[in-house]
C-alpha cells in the first residue's frame, strides 16, 4: 500500500472515532499509532472520561474481530485464554478459545484482576500465542490489547507489575474535556449513544496492508542511534532507579514508524521520536524515592517531566533521514 494511502485511511479512522470522542485528537491519534505499530495500549485515567468509549470506538472503526474482558477480582486465567472441556462423543478434551482470541481485545479495568489472571496476558501480549495443556495456539493477526485502568482506585486493585507494564507499547491519558466539548457531548447523547451509529471505515485486509506498509517505513542509522541515546540516558539519570528497557527502544522506533506513516512519510524523523517519547517511555520508568518527594501518590507528572528533560538534553542527529 502506498504511504499516502496509509495516511488517508488513518485520517478516516481518526475522524470516525472523533464522532464519539470529541476534543481528544492527541489521544485518538496516539491510540491508532499503537495499533498500527502492532503494539498494546494502556489507557490510564480517572473514571468517566471515556477510556472504554475510546477503545470501543476504535474497535468499531475497524472491520475486525473484537472482544471485551471485564477484569474483576474473581476472574480466572482460563476466563481470558480459554479452557479445555471434555467431549463425551470423542472421549477427548477439546480446547474452547477464550476472549483473547480476537484481533482487538479490550481489557476493562485491568488492575482489578489478581496477579495470576494478569499474568495470563503476558504470553499473549509478547508472543501472540496461548499455551494450554501443553499445546500452543496462535492468536489472530493483527492482535492488539487495549487495556484501561483507574490510577486513583486503591480498594480491590492490584497494580500492574513492571514486567507487564513494559509489554504495553504506550500509556496515554484522556483528561477532562473542554467546556465546549462537554456541552456538545450533552447535546449529542440526549437520545442515544453516538457509538451505536459507528460503522467500520477500514476493512481488515486493508488494515493489514497498512500495518505492512508501516513495517517498511525507513529508519536511518542516525535516528536509531538517537532513540538508543534517549533510552540509555534514562538508565543513567540520577532521578530514576529504573530506566527504559531494550524493548522500550524497539517499541519507540516501531511507534515512530507508524507516526511517520500517518503523516504521509516513508521515513522517520527525530521529531517522530520526540513526539512519542513520553507515552512510550513514561510508564516504564521508576523514580528514586528522593526524586519522588511530594509526588508520592502520583508520579506521572514527575516521570513525564523527566522524559521531556532527557529528550531536550539529547543531541539531535545531523544526517540523512531518507533512503539513499
Amino acid at each position: 500500500m502506498p504511504i499516502d494511502d496509509v495516511g488517508e485511511r488513518a485520517a478516516r479512522i481518526v475522524r470516525n472515532v472523533e464522532a464519539v470522542i470529541s476534543g481528544k485528537r492527541d489521544a485518538v491519534t496516539a491510540a491508532l499509532t499503537v495499533v498500527l505499530a502492532e503494539g498494546h495500549l494502556l489507557i490510564e485515567d480517572v473514571p468517566g472520561v471515556g477510556k472504554t468509549m475510546l477503545a470501543k470506538a476504535l474497535a468499531r472503526s475497524l472491520d475486525c474481530t473484537v472482544s471485551r474482558i471485564q477484569f474483576t477480582p474473581d476472574l480466572l486465567p482460563s476466563d481470558v485464554t480459554g479452557v479445555s472441556v471434555f467431549d463425551q462423543s470423542t472421549r477427548r478434551f477439546e480446547f474452547k478459545p477464550g476472549p483473547v482470541f480476537a484481533n482487538l481485545v479490550i481489557g476493562d479495568e485491568i488492575n482489578r484482576a489478581s496477579p495470576k489472571t494478569q499474568s495470563a496476558l503476558l504470553e499473549c501480549m509478547e508472543e501472540r500465542q496461548v499455551t494450554a495443556d501443553g499445546t500452543t495456539y496462535r492468536l489472530e493477526q493483527p492482535f492488539t490489547v487495549v487495556a484501561t485502568q483507574n490510577p486513583i482506585e486503591m480498594e480491590g486493585t492490584y497494580p500492574l507489575p513492571e514486567a507487564q507494564r513494559d509489554r504495553f507499547m504506550a500509556r496515554i491519558s484522556m483528561g477532562y474535556p473542554a467546556a465546549g466539548d462537554e456541552l456538545a457531548m450533552l447535546s449529542m447523547r440526549e437520545t442515544s449513544s453516538p457509538l451505536d451509529h459507528i460503522e467500520p471505515v477500514v476493512q481488515l485486509d486493508e488494515f493489514a496492508e497498512m500495518i505492512r506498509a508501516v513495517q517498511h517505513v525507513f529508519t536511518s542509522p542516525p535516528v536509531k542511534e538517537y532513540a538508543i541515546a534517549i533510552a540509555r540516558a534514562t538508565r543513567e539519570d540520577r532521578q530514576l532507579r529504573l530506566g527504559a528497557s531494550p524493548r522500550a527502544t524497539l517499541q519507540l522506533v516501531r511507534a515512530a514508524k507508524a507516526h511517520a506513516a500517518m503523516h504521509g512519510r516513508d521515513f522517520v524523523l527525530p521529531d517522530d521520536i520526540d513526539a512519542l517519547a513520553v507515552p512510550v517511555l513514561g510508564h516504564r520508568l521508576m523514580p528514586t524515592s528522593r526524586a519522588l518527594g511530594a509526588h508520592d501518590h502520583d508520579s506521572g507528572p514527575l516521570i513525564d517531566a523527566i522524559v521531556r528533560r532527557v529528550v531536550a538534553e539529547t543531541s539531535v542527529p545531523v544526517g540523512s533521514t531518507r533512503r539513499e
